[in-house]
């Protein structure tokens, strides 16, 4: 191990293996979500708004296979295109369709936010999010235990929203380079304070949204997921080492785990260490989401 990428390891998660909860929309063809539908988005009417939302069907869907469904959601000035397709500075679907080919698969799902944000104003746009469950559930085979979300910037700050908001209907987050305050964190039947497994990342460098706000996020679900360490403060990578620091909480519930990864650059979704050509962001996020079957 260099010092360019050090790994505090505290505990080692194992696979974590939940009851299957098919959705209604299992055993049916499609009638709403078709192939076209990652370059022609599907529409929902929310609070008297036009929203939407593209969705991409895993190759070979079948009907009657219960999939992961994953939000991918964009940045503030980005759009749900851009995630779709890899422009803009994001990698498609922020990367996750080449590393899973497991068995189970999944459908991903990229909305749009009003004005290019999530403000989340009254709870808009979790309301949104809460339709395009629902109506893609509706729709498709989905694994009602394996939801997840994740985004970069705004999107990571309504990532982590919607882990306060839908608590245990959402199995887990990565939330990358996000802050708490610009989507909230107040709505849903817990307040706030279910437990969701959670994986965060920020730049120490980010002059944009600054590491503190990712601590914060992060110490709300060590506290939530009742971790033992949650009042220590994970190790840094030093300045100018463009390295990152992975620390692993002991003391979680042993399905909610938390991770935390802290790496020595600015306000980016594909950090990169010394010499490398790719982005380490979709590795970490899908070693996270991989160990809940």
């Amino acid at each position: 191990m260099t010092p360019l990428s050090l790994s505090l390891l505290l505990l080692s998660l194992p696979t974590l293996t939940l009851s299957l909860t098919p959705s209604p929309g299992c055993g049916n063809q499609p009638k709403l979500v078709t192939s076209s539908s990652t370059t022609t988005p599907l529409t929902l009417t929310v609070n008297s708004k036009a929203r939407n939302f593209f969705v991409a069907l895993p190759q070979n869907y079948n009907a009657s296979h219960p999939y992961r469904f994953i939000f991918t959601l964009h940045a503030l000035g980005g759009n749900a295109g851009q995630v779709v397709a890899g422009t803009g500075g994001y990698v498609p679907y922020y990367g996750l369709p080449p590393l899973i080919n497991d068995t189970t698969g999944a459908i991903y799902v990229a909305p749009n936010g009003l004005n290019n944000g999530w403000q989340n104003q009254g709870g808009e746009d979790v309301a949104f999010l809460r339709d395009v469950i629902r109506t893609v559930e509706a729709d498709l085979c989905v694994d009602q235990d394996l939801r997840f979300s994740t985004g970069f910037s705004y999107g990571a700050a309504m990532s982590y929203s919607l882990a306060c908001s839908l608590g245990k209907a959402l199995r887990a987050v990565a939330v990358l380079s996000g802050n708490p305050q610009i989507s909230g964190c107040a709505t849903g039947g817990g307040g706030g304070a279910e437990p969701v497994a959670y994986y965060g990342q920020h730049g120490t460098s980010d002059t944009v949204l600054p590491v503190s706000g990712g601590r914060e996020m992060r110490d709300r679900f060590l506290k939530n997921n009742g971790c033992g360490t949650a009042t220590k403060e994970a190790p840094e990578p030093a300045k100018g080492s463009n390295g990152k620091v992975k620390t692993v909480y002991q003391g979680c519930a042993a399905d909610k785990p938390v991770v935390w990864v802290a790496f020595d650059g600015p306000h980016t979704p594909t950090p990169k260490e010394n010499g490398a050509s790719a982005t380490w962001a979709p590795d970490e996020t899908w070693e996270f989401f991989s160990r809940f079957k």
